[in-house]
């Protein structure tokens, strides 16, 4: 059957390859150490099951909810999204609104959607997340990349993305807390960047906020509209319940910009998915959000006990270079290019993150999600979310292989 040329053009998950042989290999028996995982190995609050129990009993909650999202439960996200980043309270009452969607990468997807002409050049931070490019691809734009490192723990220089800018420059992707990188960006860094939009005014800004209550690390993060919110004019906010619920089979994202962006992605979603799971969005309706900083408190606990494991294990090893403090999200990137094990690469300029990836699982049962597809060569994201025990087994074991000559 003949493909289309789009199809054609979209990039295989490599990730996928590897969990794939990881399940195989855990049928036959052998240990795996699953540090892929992009989401908490936990259930729900149990007020936010309830809630969703409650909504069992009601039948229109299997009825079709509006396109862009039940109204209520869209005013109620505004709300949250304002009182959470201590914006004024009138600032969403005009010219802004919300819509729902099944999941904030199909948030992002229509984003794209509603903003990209072929040829429209969209700048991302690496590393990013990997659905970024292929998504931007997909609608006919052109991803333009920035790089950073691990000596400025992945935070990307304000003048590398000026070098950038071109006349088909359409948009930015911001995210922060960072997916793989495990850090967000300071508030001098925010301030610098709503400075260099001012420079910039018809940038538009993709804020990817979904990690924003996971942060173990103070200062919080913080936004750089926050410090000029004439900037909110062209920024479309995305989150989901997925990582700070531990909800992500339950798809449920959302964006807050512009009235007529939010429109557009509306005609998109109203002609693909509809309308998103009217029972999840019934259940939130009539949760209370206070009490998810609570539920968090022991899970922002875990990851930064992990990370600071991590800090250790790779000091004693003498792999402290290799090292940088994580403070949100849950993630953290190892560097491979900088370990002994990669002298064996002859130092070819190539990128052996898979390789490398596909040894660390035959070799130790490790699993790890290798950097190319985030933008980052020669290294992987290890998640920091699995139990303490298992969690310091699967880290002699890594440290040991990045030590081997």
């Amino acid at each position: 059957m003949l493909l289309s040329s789009r199809v054609k053009g979209l990039t295989d998950s490599i990730t996928m390859k590897l969990n794939e042989k990881a399940l195989n290999l855990n049928d036959e028996g052998k240990v795996i150490y699953n540090l892929s995982g992009g989401q908490l190995p936990i259930k729900p609050m149990p007020e936010f099951i309830e809630k969703i129990h409650h909504q069992l009993n009601f039948l229109k909650s299997y009825q079709y909810s509006p396109v862009a999202g039940f109204p209520n439960l869209r005013k109620k996200l505004i709300k949250q999204c304002t009182d959470s980043r201590a914006l004024p309270a009138e600032i969403f009452e005009a010219d802004y609104d919300c819509i729902i969607s099944n999941g904030s990468k199909h948030s992002i997807y229509n984003v794209l959607g509603a903003l990209l002409d072929p040829g429209d050049e969209v700048i991302l931070l690496a590393p990013y997340w990997v659905s970024y490019p292929e998504m931007i691809k997909f609608w006919g734009g052109v991803p333009t990349v920035v790089k950073s490192n691990v000596f400025d723990a992945f935070v990307p220089a304000i003048d590398d993305i000026k070098k950038v800018i071109s006349g088909k420059t359409k948009a930015i992707i911001v995210n922060s807390p960072n997916n793989p990188a495990g850090i967000h960006y300071s508030e001098s860094w925010m301030k610098d960047f709503a400075a260099f939009l001012l420079e910039n005014p018809d940038l538009i800004v993709i804020s990817d906020e979904v990690y924003s209550e996971i942060c173990y690390f103070d200062p919080k993060p913080s936004y750089f509209y926050q410090y000029d919110h004439t900037l909110l004019t062209r920024t479309v906010i995305i989150q989901a319940i997925s990582k700070t619920l531990a909800s992500t089979g339950l798809r449920l994202g959302y964006a807050i910009g512009p009235q007529n962006l939010i429109s557009a992605m509306g005609k998109i979603q109203g002609q693909t998915t509809s309308g998103p799971n009217s029972l999840v969005q019934r259940a939130l309706a009539d949760f209370d959000f206070s009490l998810i900083e609570n539920f968090l408190t022991p899970v922002k606990y875990h990851v930064r006990q992990n990370a600071a494991a991590l800090r250790e294990k790779f000091r004693e090893a003498n792999l402290g270079h290799c090292w940088y403090q994580s403070t949100s999200a849950f993630y953290f990137m190892i560097d491979f290019s900088r370990t002994p094990m990669f002298a064996r690469f002859d130092n070819d300029r190539q990128d052996h993150s898979f390789t490398i990836a596909d040894e660390l699982l035959n070799q130790e049962g490790i699993t790890v999600v290798p950097g190319t597809d985030f933008g980052v060569p020669n290294s992987a994201r290890i998640a920091l979310v699995i139990e303490e025990v298992p969690f310091l087994e699967a880290l002699s074991k890594i440290v040991r292989y990045l030590n081997r000559t």
